[in-house]
């Protein structure tokens, strides 16, 4: 018989089920705790009945889990300091989305060395997502894969649509089914209406195909997202993070009937691509929020015990420790100062207006 079906695959290999993986790894009762409190808190801060400001701080990808948990342990003790001011949530992104190809991320190439070996993949990184929730820090990550979630999403407490994705039904109907609150990035070419959009179709109930826990193909019916919110991380034509910029998008907010306010990204087009201009971007944001902005409710930072990056390598012996592979991230000297003087100055005025 003449085949006409997987033509062009070489291989399909079964992977561990979400509920088997969670046996291995799983959630403690005091760890889902945190994780519900961290939630609600974030969505306080977002509707703006929590004072604070939510910033997402971490590298910008996850690499080496044993620099991410130096970091997560630099970052816990750090937002004690600081909680009355700041909610400090972990950014610890395991898929990154490629323009064109690159190394995809911890999960789909665990040991950096092209053999995609994702069932570890998965593992390696639900055991560190209960390693850093164990230290009473939340955590945030980019959903890409629709299926993933399946894997660590009780363990969340806040993630991001991209800026390449946002504009994809798929990644849509999967926010308005997720369990935390959920931002959604302007596009790459600066425009607003694709994350509004995506923000009204995530806040319906949707139907679509997606895995059960036990990695059963199903139908995944949600009832919708109602904590979803713009990030303004800028585009082609430079930075939207200016004064004009967050007014005009308050407009845009309010014609469409939609809330939760706005999260600055200080990385990406925002600081041309340039890791030393974040804390020129954070400045200028609390800077608007002194001075009365009472829309903007979160940043986000990408961050590393060291600053820069650096070339992928042939194996993780190689590299540089708490250096990025990815784009380049302040080092933690300079995280730690910018936090505590948004703080200083968050603390000044009594807090966020709302």
């Amino acid at each position: 018989m003449v085949r006409t079906n997987n033509l062009k695959i070489t291989g399909i290999s079964p992977i561990i089920a979400p509920a088997e993986l969670k046996q291995v790894f799983p959630l403690s009762g005091e760890s889902a705790e945190f994780v519900t409190e961290s939630r609600t808190a974030i969505q306080n801060i977002l509707s703006n009945r929590d004072r604070r400001l939510m910033a997402v701080v971490g590298p910008c990808s996850i690499h080496d889990p044993d620099a991410a948990i130096d970091y997560a342990k630099k970052l816990a003790t750090l937002s004690k300091e600081l909680e009355d001011q700041l909610l400090l949530v972990m950014r610890v992104y395991f898929e990154k989305p490629r323009t064109t190809i690159g190394w995809k991320g911890l999960i789909n190439d665990p040991d950096l060395n092209g053999t995609h070996q994702i069932s570890k993949g998965l593992g390696v990184a639900r055991r560190l997502l209960c390693r850093i929730t164990d230290l009473g820090l939340p955590v945030a990550t980019e959903m890409l894969d629709p299926i993933t979630p399946q894997y660590m999403a009780d363990l969340l407490s806040w993630g991001a649509i991209g800026a390449r994705t946002t504009e994809s039904q798929v990644h849509r109907e999967m926010a308005s089914g997720l369990s935390f609150p959920v931002g959604f990035k302007n596009g790459t070419d600066g425009s607003l209406q694709i994350a509004l959009d995506a923000m009204k179709s995530a806040l319906h109930a949707h139907n679509f195909l997606g895995i059960n826990s036990e990695g059963k193909t199903s139908i995944i019916k949600t009832t919708g997202n109602c904590d979803v919110h713009i990030v303004l991380r800028g585009g082609n034509n430079g930075p939207n993070f200016s004064a004009a910029d967050i007014r005009s998008t308050e407009e845009m907010l309010e014609k469409a009937g939609l809330g939760n306010g706005i999260m600055v990204d200080c990385s990406h087009a925002n600081s041309s691509k340039d890791h030393e201009k974040q804390p020129a971007v954070l400045s200028e944001v609390i800077e608007q929020i002194v001075s009365g902005d009472k829309s903007i409710n979160s940043v986000m930072i990408e961050s590393n015990l060291e600053a820069g990056n650096q070339p992928m390598a042939d194996s993780l012996e190689e590299l540089k420790y708490g250096v990025s592979i990815t784009d380049k991230c302040i080092d933690w000297t300079t995280t730690e100062a910018i936090l505590r003087d948004a703080h200083a100055k968050l603390k000044e005025i009594g807090g966020r207006k709302v």
